[in-house]
């Protein structure tokens, strides 16, 4: 039967070979993850497709891992095992879904047979369910393609890839054991997958364009603020040749930093609401029109929610809709419209107004105090910085200080503001290193990671030196209001404002912990 199945394919090879060759086709070049007995025929493909096993410490470093590695390459992959690893991964995972980061996890799970007979098998709850643990997935994932039909294999792969893209966020792969190694039409790999994004209807992007041109036109102080989903959705060069052309003054969110060249003239800083710059606040704030791109409002991104911005004046584009104000208009993504409007903009009928400057602010945080200030510490990690650097962030203080360097041209910002997870950025920080070096780039990958969150993925500095990364880490212990006895006595809301406050006060991080509220 096997023979008869297998006769009419013209190309054949084995599954395994054509989901990594596939990975290998789209730009991935490292595989992060751990073996286990329900992947490890499937691992030995992996070198026979030209792909490096990175072989993390384990599977919640691997998951962070593939993230930093998507940040920089533009998408990842992670293999684990069925149950115990693929959960160990999950959050990870989430994370990565939740900021929109593509990653390709293939889960090696027990064979057909042994799920069809309901067996008592090593990783399972014991209950017969082989599917508990992908419908988990399911909920971050925005593809399941489960391998159980050979004829249908090859379709799942290109189909969860090309989904894994075009979205931006995870998927997961199902591989049971007896799949690996079934034969499928290899014709196929002859031609590579199509990852270009589905056109804009036409007729429906053309009346979008037409409207966000007319209050372009119309507005006095018109300015851009670029947030993340301009990254992980790759119009960054749209919005580049937009402001080259228009000269609007842009500013990103916390999340967007590293979206747009802040040597440029028209880099006007980092709005986060009342955690902003007062002059940055004053100039987006005061707009009549705002053109936001890309953007994720989480609390964090906002500085609690705090943006003093009206829909009335804002203009949202995303991936898979734009918003006009209070006009939706769904299915029509922001590239396209992005791409046009630059073309058709009247040069004539817009107002500029120049951005406000954008400096490192060393020498007015400099004193004669032996205390490192937060004030004095990130501006002068700006002048630290070199060109093509990326930065990675952790959450807490170095994704709130980060805020007060400007970067110089082509540094790539990587931080996790939305899923916030302590610990993320040493695996992030291996897997964009890793990225760096497939990319053969001469590029440094810089670390700021507090103690404690330093503590739950330390090990993953093992797999840097193992791969020789070039990774520089500074690893730092800061006091902060909502640890410990703070966190009884402030509201939410002030969490976001009183660190950046003191930093603006130049006071010494040890009076943080000895200050009159806690």
């Amino acid at each position: 039967m096997s023979d008869i199945r297998t006769q009419s394919l013209q190309k054949p090879v084995t599954v395994a070979e054509y989901l990594f060759r596939r990975l290998h086709q789209i730009g991935i070049r490292s595989v992060h993850g751990l073996p286990g007995d329900f992947n490890l025929v499937a691992l030995d493909y992996v070198p026979k497709a030209g792909l490096k096993w990175v072989g993390s410490v384990n599977e919640l470093n691997a998951a962070y891992a593939a993230d930093g590695y998507a940040r920089a390459k533009g998408i990842s992959a992670l293999v684990t095992t069925f149950g115990v690893g693929e959960l160990s991964a999950i959050n990870g995972v989430a994370g990565a879904y939740s900021e929109h980061v593509p990653i390709v996890h293939i889960v090696g799970c027990p064979s057909t047979i042994s799920q069809r007979n309901g067996m008592l098998l090593h990783h399972t709850l014991g209950n017969g369910d082989f599917h508990v643990f992908a419908n988990m997935s399911e909920n971050i994932s925005c593809d399941v393609a489960k391998l159980v039909k050979p004829s249908e294999i090859a379709y799942q792969i290109d189909h969860a890839i090309r989904e894994c893209w075009i979205r931006s966020r995870p998927v997961y792969i199902w591989l049971p054991t007896d799949m690996v190694e079934k034969k499928i039409e290899g014709a196929r790999l002859d031609t590579e997958i199509d990852l270009s994004e589905p056109e804009n209807d036409p007729d429906r992007e053309d009346y979008v364009v037409d409207v966000v041109l007319r209050y372009l036109h119309g507005a006095k102080n018109p300015v851009v603020l670029v947030d993340a989903c301009a990254i992980r959705h790759r119009v960054t060069e749209e919005v580049k040749r937009f402001i080259e052309k228009t000269k609007l003054p842009v500013f990103v969110t916390p999340m967007g930093k590293g979206a747009f060249d802040e040597t440029s003239e028209h880099y006007g800083g980092v709005y986060a609401g009342t955690g902003s710059l007062p002059e940055v606040a004053k100039r987006v704030e005061g707009s009549d029109l705002v053109l936001s791109i890309g953007a994720i409002k989480s609390d964090f991104n906002t500085a609690g929610f705090s943006y003093h911005t009206s829909q009335l004046n804002t203009i949202d584009l995303h991936s898979d809709h734009c918003t006009v104000r209070y006009s939706e208009y769904p299915g029509v993504a922001m590239r396209g419209v992005l791409r046009k409007v630059t073309e058709r903009i009247d040069m004539s009928k817009l107002s500029i107004t120049p951005s406000p400057p954008v400096e490192n602010a060393v020498a007015e945080n400099r004193d004669d105090s032996q205390a490192i200030t937060q004030a004095w510490f990130w501006p002068r990690v700006g002048e630290y910085f070199q060109e093509g650097d990326v930065v990675v962030t952790e959450t807490g203080t170095a994704n709130f200080g980060i805020w007060e360097s400007r970067f110089p041209k082509d540094v790539m910002g990587v931080t996790q503001v939305l899923w916030g997870s302590i610990g993320w950025s040493v695996g992030a920080a291996q897997g964009a290193a890793l990225a760096v070096k497939d990319l053969e780039q001469d590029r440094r990958t810089i670390l700021f990671v507090g103690d404690g969150s330093f503590q739950l993925t330390c090990q993953e500095v093992s797999t840097m030196l193992k791969h020789n990364l070039r990774v520089t880490m500074l690893h730092y212990r800061t006091l902060h209001p909502w640890y410990g006895r703070g966190l009884q006595r402030y509201h939410p809301l002030e969490l976001y404002r009183y660190p950046r406050g003191l930093w603006r006060q130049g006071r010494p991080v040890s009076e943080v912990r000895h200050q009159d509220k806690g």
